[in-house]
Formats: structure tokens, C-alpha cells, sequence
């Protein structure tokens, strides 16, 4: 890993937004919804969805807690990467497990990059019942194993920068309370 290099007065500071939750949760709408504003302000801004990700930059890998934990720590890198240069990369992907997560955390403090954990905390019969891709119906009619949350782990952050309970407010909402975190911390 290259040196960070020294940040210059007139640099903008970018960060990593890392938006944890189920499937369904609501974490790439709410993404989405904060790029238009964060763009309107003229943000550099990045998003570095969960699916894309797993399509480009981790196909061949599985769902086991090893691949996992790569795909996380790639995209972990990617944000990383992408912040420290000044743009905000919004990084809607599940990562399941706390310690991956944490890694990724590490990695951004080794490097003085601003990191943001977002719990979009929105209940499994919630998700269950938006299902965007169809994934809760496969589980319950046993054609899928494996799903985060159902039948396969997923480890709720214990303290969060913010946690969202998407199923309460509008995604309007959403994206406005994580962009008043941008803010409070300087970062939007």
C-alpha cells in the first residue's frame, strides 16, 4: 500500500460512507437518493454498490464467510482509495460480519481517511416483504439457502455513526439524515 499523500489546504476531504443492512434494507435506494443532493452541491461522489461490486470486481466468489470477507475488504480498499482522493464513496453492501467491517474501519484510520458505519437497520419482515430481488420468496420456497438474516448470519453493528429504521421514515428521510452526519462531521 502506497504512503497517503499530504493533504494540501486546498483538498477536499472525501470519506466512506459504508451503509450495512439486509437485503431489501433499503441501503442503495437511500445511496442513490443522497447522490442527487450531494451532486447538486457539487460533491465528488461515488457509489459502490454490493451487486455491482460482486458482478466486476468479485465475480467467481461465493456467499461463504471467506468470500465474504474478500469481497468486503475489495470494496473496503476501492472506497478507501476513492475517499483519500476526495470523493465521497457511498458503499451500500451488506458486509455481514462485524470483523469485516472493523477491518475496513482500520484500514481507513491507518490511512487518516474519514469513515462513517450507517445501520440501515430495517427489520427482516420488512425486507421480507419489499423483496426487490426476489430473494426472501427463493428462501421460503427452498430453491435458496444461505440468505443474510434469514439463514446465514448477519452481526447488527453495536455502534454505528447513525442507524436508520428505513421502514419508519421516507428514503427522502433517509438520505437527509445521513447527509446531517456529512455534515455535523464536516464531510458533505
Amino acid at each position: 500500500m502506497s504512503a497517503p499523500r499530504p493533504v494540501q489546504e486546498t483538498d477536499v476531504t472525501g470519506a466512506t460512507v459504508w451503509l450495512t443492512g439486509l437485503p431489501s434494507a433499503g441501503k442503495t435506494t437511500i445511496a442513490y437518493e443522497l447522490v442527487r443532493t450531494l451532486r447538486e452541491r457539487g460533491r465528488a461522489v461515488e457509489v459502490l454498490d454490493g451487486d455491482e461490486i460482486r458482478e466486476f470486481l468479485s465475480a467467481g466468489l461465493g456467499f461463504g464467510r471467506a468470500d465474504r470477507d474478500t469481497n468486503v475488504q475489495r470494496v473496503g480498499f476501492v472506497a478507501e482509495l476513492l475517499a483519500r482522493n476526495g470523493v465521497l464513496a457511498l458503499v451500500p453492501v451488506i458486509a455481514p460480519f462485524a470483523d469485516s467491517r472493523e477491518a475496513v474501519r482500520k484500514r481507513h484510520q491507518a490511512g487518516g481517511t474519514p469513515y462513517l458505519e450507517v445501520h440501515v437497520a430495517t427489520p427482516v419482515e420488512v425486507c421480507a416483504v419489499r423483496d426487490v430481488k426476489g430473494l426472501y420468496a427463493k428462501q421460503a420456497a427452498g430453491e435458496l439457502s444461505g440468505l443474510t438474516g434469514v439463514d446465514d448470519p448477519y452481526e447488527e453493528p453495536e455502534s454505528p455513526d447513525l442507524r436508520i429504521e428505513s421502514q419508519d421514515q421516507t428514503v427522502q428521510e433517509s438520505a437527509a439524515a445521513v447527509h446531517a452526519l456529512l455534515t455535523e462531521r464536516g464531510l458533505a
